[in-house]
C-alpha cells in the first residue's frame, strides 16, 4: 500500500458509502516499512524486514452506534467489504459514549516537507553494525560481547480521513541504533550497560556516540561495591525519570481516569502534585522528537500540552470522546479502533522556577545517580503509587562515581514528585522525551 494515492482511497470510499447508503464514516491507515539488523560476535545474527500496513474503518449507523473493523486491504472491493462489516457490526455497538468524530480532525495543520531518507542497502546496516561491535569489544579487556544489539530504519506512513471531509496524511523516515554490552572478569559478576541514538536518516546517526557512551557506562561498572541499605539523596537519569513517570502515566490519561483507574481524578486540576521546580508537557512536535506525528488516530493535530506547570497539574491526555465527557479539548493523543485509547507521545521535562540550591554531582557527598530502572512492569503498583525497582547506577561522592553491585528503590510517586530539590539544565534526548537529571530529597535504598 502506497500513500500518494490517498485521495483515491478517499473517493473510493466515498463512493462506496454511497452506495451502501452509509452516511458517517472515517479511515485511518498506516503503512510501516522496516529493516532491522543484529548481529553476534562478528557475523550477522539476524535481519528482518517487514512492511506492514493496515486500515481500521469505522461506521456510524441512522441509530449514531458504531462499528469498528480492520483489514490490509484498501483496493475498491476490500473498501467496500469493510465498511459493509462495520456498518453489520455497527447494531452491536455501545449505546453509551458511543465514539465521535474528532471536532479538531478538519482543522488546517501547517504544512511540514515530506522528505523521506533514501534507505540504507542491508549490507551496510549490518557492515555498520560489525564496526560498532568490535569497537566496543576493543574499548575494554572485560568487554566480552555485545548481547543485544540492533540497528534499524524505518519508513512510516499515514493517513486519516472521514465523510465530514477530514483528509490527513504524513510520511516520515527514522534510524536508530541500540548497543549493550557485557563483562567477563575472574571471580567478578558480569556488568553491562546499553545507550540509544535515533534520527532521521542512517547517515547523520550517531553511530560512535552510542559506541562511546556504552563503552564508558560499561567499564564505570566493573569496580562495584555492595552499599548499605538505607536512606539516600538520589538523582534520576533522564532515562530512569521518564520511565518511572511513563509508570504512572494514569496520572495524566483523561481515559484512566474515567474508568477510575488513575491516581488522579477530574477535580485534581489546579492542585499542586508536585515541588515548583518541575514542569512536564506532552510536546509531540518538540524539536527533537524524531518522526513526530503531527496527528493522532481519530485526525486531531498534535500539539503541545501542558500536564504539571511548576508543580500544578493543569492538564489530561485526551481523546474526543473523553474530552466530551469532561468537557475539555482533544489533545491529539488517541489511538483508533474498537476502544479508543489515549497515550502519551513526547515527554519535555524542565524547570523554569529558581532553585533555593543548586546541586551538582562534582560537589554532592553520597548520592545515587540512577541510570536505568528494571522491571517496570512487575515493580510499578500504578493504581497505589508505589514502586520498588532495581537499578543500574552508581554512588557518587564529589565526582567518583562507584558502581552498585546490585539494589532496589522503592517509594511513592505522589511523594517523590514532591520531593524534586533540584531539575538540572542540561536535558538528554530518550527515546521518550527529552528531560535533564532529576534531584529526589530523599529515597529508601536496599542494598545488600
Amino acid at each position: 500500500m502506497t500513500m500518494p494515492n490517498i485521495n483515491e482511497i478517499a473517493n473510493s470510499a466515498k463512493d462506496n458509502a454511497d452506495k451502501l447508503g452509509i452516511k458517517k464514516f472515517d479511515i485511518y491507515g498506516s503503512t510501516v516499512d522496516d529493516t532491522n539488523v543484529q548481529v553476534d560476535q562478528g557475523e550477522p545474527k539476524q535481519v528482518k524486514a517487514s512492511n506492514r500496513s493496515g486500515v481500521i474503518v469505522r461506521v456510524w449507523n441512522e441509530d449514531n452506534t458504531m462499528g469498528v473493523t480492520s483489514t490490509t486491504d484498501v483496493d475498491p472491493k476490500g473498501l467496500e467489504l469493510a465498511l459493509k462489516t462495520a456498518y453489520e457490526a455497527s447494531f452491536f455497538g455501545v449505546k453509551e459514549n458511543v465514539p465521535d468524530f474528532s471536532p479538531d480532525a478538519t482543522t488546517p495543520i501547517p504544512n511540514k516537507p515530506q522528505d523521506k531518507a533514501l534507505q540504507a542497502p542491508v549490507a551496510e546496516l549490518i557492515e555498520k553494525l560489525l564496526v560498532a561491535e568490535k569497537e566496543l569489544l576493543a574499548a575494554h579487556p572485560a568487554i566480552k560481547g555485545v548481547p543485544y544489539n540492533g540497528l534499524s530504519q524505518r519508513d512510516v506512513d499515514r493517513f486519516y480521513l472521514n465523510s465530514d471531509g477530514a483528509v490527513r496524511t504524513e510520511s516520515h523516515s527514522l534510524a536508530s541504533v541500540y548497543l549493550y554490552s557485557k563483562t567477563e572478569e575472574e571471580g567478578k559478576k558480569p556488568r553491562s550497560a546499553g545507550a540509544f541514538r535515533i534520527n532521521q536518516s542512517l547517515d547523520n546517526l550517531d553511530i560512535n556516540g552510542c559506541i562511546k557512551e556504552t563503552a564508558e557506562k560499561t567499564i564505570s561498572h566493573l569496580n562495584y561495591e555492595k552499599i548499605p541499605t538505607g536512606k539516600y539523596r538520589v538523582v534520576f537519569s533522564a532515562e530512569a525519570f521518564l520511565s518511572l513517570l511513563g509508570g504512572f502515566s494514569n496520572l495524566f490519561n483523561a481515559q484512566s481516569i474515567l474508568d477510575n483507574q488513575s491516581l488522579s481524578t477530574p477535580d485534581d486540576l489546579g492542585k499542586q502534585i508536585a515541588s515548583p521546580l518541575i514542569s512536564v508537557y506532552d510536546d509531540a512536535l518538540h524539536p527533537a522528537n524524531v518522526g513526530a506525528e503531527t496527528f493522532d488516530g481519530e485526525g486531531t493535530p498534535t500539539r503541545q500540552i501542558s500536564l504539571i506547570e511548576n508543580g500544578v497539574l493543569t492538564g489530561f491526555l485526551h481523546s474526543a470522546g473523553t474530552a466530551k465527557r469532561l468537557n475539555a479539548q482533544p489533545t491529539g493523543n488517541a489511538s483508533i479502533g474498537a476502544k479508543v485509547s489515549v497515550s502519551p507521545n513526547f515527554y519535555h521535562v524542565f524547570s523554569t522556577a529558581t532553585p533555593e540550591q543548586e546541586f551538582s554531582l562534582e560537589t554532592a557527598e553520597n548520592v545515587i545517580l540512577i541510570d536505568d530502572l528494571q522491571a517496570l512492569h512487575a515493580g510499578v503498583k500504578s493504581l497505589q503509587g508505589s514502586f520498588s525497582l532495581p537499578f543500574d547506577g552508581w554512588l557518587v561522592n564529589k565526582g567518583v562515581k562507584t558502581s552498585i553491585e546490585s539494589a532496589t528503590v522503592a517509594g511513592d510517586f505522589l511523594e517523590l514528585l514532591k520531593s524534586i530539590i533540584y531539575v538540572e539544565k542540561e536535558a538528554e534526548l530518550t527515546p521518550g522525551g527529552v528531560c535533564p537529571k532529576i534531584w529526589v530529597d530523599e529515597l529508601s535504598i536496599t542494598g545488600e
